[in-house]
């Protein structure tokens, strides 16, 4: 794996945040703030500057400890996490879905879990060969490590773009377009292979992210507008260089099975002449491109 790309060991890992359900927090911090407005209230009507200064001084104390508390309320919705960081250290993250409570002086950062698409823009590359070539992916990923997506790099969405780029080229640059040799892999012929291979090296390269790549495929792959019309006439060469190969081969076939059948049935005959000419014949009204027209002998076989 590190052939693709070497990158230094991450700092950190997820782990999960401790943290309560914020329902009950709610609930008691609520009761708090009423309470505090109760007793601000029956202070002011205390007689006496120490019992009025009493009574308020405590229902404000207790009211903005349940402002506090409040604040330490978290939603965290299906599909994503939250990064806690205290002080500027990482103390853990929030999956739990739903009303979460945790330390009000945490700095809390959204981060969604949900899978998500790239599409690559059409790239112009050289394949393997050296021919200019246009290629397109798109790519299906996941943050796993949430603490890994947050601080080892800056941006991990933009680091997932520009790793896929990376990968495409290089991908794009290892493999020829079309192979004529059947030992080696080509871009056009090998899709599965090659996209399997993709989706490898982009898992690479972005690990340390803490991105999980669920799959990715080739959405365009064609030969580059100024030569895509030689190599449309190469592969139209080569397929009629294949397709007269078969017939070839077939029509070869033919005439050794019927001058087989005829030698063997006694039917006719014939010496190395004619057996040659006969040969000839057969064979020029089977790779033919034409229908033959036939010709009758009206005298001998040999006139």
């Amino acid at each position: 794996m590190s052939d693709y790309l070497d990158l230094p060991a991450p700092q950190v890992r997820e782990r999960i945040a401790r943290g309560v359900s914020g329902w009950p927090v709610l609930g008691g911090a609520v009761a708090v703030l009423l309470a505090s407005a109760g007793g601000f209230i029956v202070g002011l009507q205390q007689q006496g500057d120490a019992a009025i200064l009493s009574f308020t001084g405590v229902s404000f104390v207790f009211g903005l400890a349940a402002l506090i508390v409040l604040a330490g309320l978290t939603p965290v919705a299906p599909g994503e996490a939250r990064v806690l960081q205290l002080l500027g250290r990482y103390t853990g993250t929030v999956r739990t879905d739903g009303l979460r409570w945790v330390n009000p002086l945490t700095n809390r950062r959204r981060v969604s879990t949900r899978i998500r698409n790239h599409e690559t823009d059409v790239l112009k590359v050289n394949d393997a060969d050296g021919n200019p070539i246009e290629i397109a992916s798109v790519v299906v990923w996941q943050v796993e490590d949430t603490a890994r997506a947050v601080f080892e790099v800056d941006d991990f969405i933009e680091f997932v773009a520009i790793q896929t780029e990376t990968a495409v080229r290089h991908i794009a640059n290892s493999y020829s377009y079309d192979s004529h040799d059947t030992d080696r892999m080509s871009l056009r012929d090998n899709a599965d292979e090659i996209t399997a291979r993709l989706s490898e090296e982009i898992g690479v390269r972005v690990a340390a992210a803490g991105v999980k790549i669920v799959e990715s495929r080739l959405t365009r792959l064609a030969y580059a507008p100024e030569i895509a019309h030689a190599m449309l006439r190469r592969q139209q060469a080569n397929a009629i260089v294949a397709a007269r190969s078969r017939i070839v081969e077939g029509a070869v076939g033919m005439v050794e099975m019927a001058l087989s059948r005829l030698a063997d049935n006694h039917i006719v005959d014939l010496d190395e002449e004619r057996k040659a000419a006969m040969v000839s014949n057969l064979l020029v009204v089977l790779c033919g491109d034409r229908d033959a027209q036939p010709v009758v002998n009206a005298g001998t076989l040999y006139s």
